[in-house]
């Protein structure tokens, strides 16, 4: 008998957002097929960097948090239709400088069988913020 999945909702998406916002990599990849695919907001290829496969993307994720140790996505607002879906969000966190960082942006996400296939990430490119004293 063929193994039915649950079809990714927004519910889906805001539980992901949840995994990123504690850091929590292997929560993380549980949303992922093993063949998925990441395409990060910057990068030296139009689509930013793209890593492939569940060992790729499991290395690339936390670049975010490496960099930005309170990395935060904020005010996250989520869309599923079909085997597509979008989450929106304000990502915050602090840079090495000592500077905030506070951006708009959107995940596009397509699906297959119950999970995240592809993530494409796109945010604002906006000056970082003085640091707080």
């Amino acid at each position: 008998m063929p193994e039915t999945r649950t079809p990714v909702t927004a519910a889906t998406l805001e539980a992901f957002s949840d995994a990123w916002n504690r850091h929590d990599i292997d929560a993380l990849m549980a949303f992922m097929t093993d063949d998925c695919v990441f395409m990060t907001a910057g990068g030296p290829d139009a689509c930013g960097t793209r890593h492939v496969g569940a060992e790729a993307v499991r290395k690339a994720f936390p670049g975010a948090w490496v960099t930005s140790p309170d990395a935060q996505w904020r005010n996250g607002k989520h869309f599923v239709q079909g085997d597509f879906g979008v989450s929106q969000w304000t990502f915050t966190g602090t840079a090495p400088d000592g500077s905030r960082i506070e951006s708009d942006g959107v995940d596009i996400f397509s699906f297959r069988d119950g999970k995240i296939a592809v993530k494409n990430v796109f945010r604002k490119n906006r000056p970082n913020l003085p640091a707080t004293k």
